[in-house]
């Protein structure tokens, strides 16, 4: 792959990072990213939601090769030639699956959101699973999969912990304490183990799944606070 270097040397403070060229279908584009995702390549060339596309990576003399979403490109590999995307059918993108009903006040919120999610039954386990959740800066990813377990007796028994597709990471290398892996809907999730406190219970009648992923948001936030 060529690229297009704009370095002005190792001493000149004032340097640009390095830009890679990118052929994707008939398009030119650049990136600083060195090793990016088929996501992130999908969004440059404007094909949103990414989800709704495959990426394939052409080499010289070899057959095209299918790209998982979420699988990086090393992008100074001289192999790579160009990049071709292709449209998925609503049935091999991602799916609307409604397998259960919601309190009104959780469908309007996810309906509110302008994000896919889905209401999956698997054996007597009912899952939300809202896709592209954003993950603030500090972390190995800016959107991820996020699921949570719907128990019986909901709204009036609480939601517990969040569940996160692909796993993140601390870009400072710091650790996340209390994960674990789950197996969910053919794919490996992240458990994060967060519980509610007897200072801050479940409050029926109040709580729902706005309030559960208000404190998400707040997981995430307060990881990267740890330095």
């Amino acid at each position: 792959m060529s690229d297009d270097d704009h370095n002005h040397g190792d001493g000149d403070p004032g340097k640009k990072p390095k830009l890679f060229r990118v052929q994707i279908d008939k398009q030119i584009l650049e990136t600083a990213n060195a090793s990016p995702t088929a996501r992130e390549l999908l969004t440059l060339a404007g094909k949103t939601p990414a989800e709704q596309y495959a990426l394939y990576l052409k080499r010289k003399g070899g057959q095209p090769e299918r790209l998982a979403i979420d699988q990086h490109v090393d992008l100074t590999d001289e192999g790579i030639e160009r990049f071709v995307t292709l449209p998925l059918d609503q049935t091999e993108g991602l799916g609307s699956r409604r397998d259960f009903d919601l309190p009104s006040e959780d469908r309007e919120w996810l309906d509110g959101l302008g994000l896919n999610y889905e209401l999956v039954r698997e054996g007597e386990v009912l899952r939300i699973v809202i896709h592209r959740w954003p993950v603030p800066p500090g972390y190995n990813a800016t959107e991820v999969s996020a699921n949570v377990r719907i128990e019986p007796g909901y709204p009036d028994s609480q939601i517990d912990m969040v569940y996160f597709y692909p796993a993140l990471a601390r870009s400072n290398g710091g650790t996340i304490g209390a994960l674990a892996e789950d197996a969910f809907d053919n794919k490996t999730w992240q458990r994060w183990s967060r519980h509610r406190t007897p200072a801050n219970p479940w409050r029926p009648g109040v709580d729902n799944l706005a309030t559960h992923f208000g404190l998400v948001s707040e997981w995430l936030q307060r990881e990267l606070a740890k330095g």
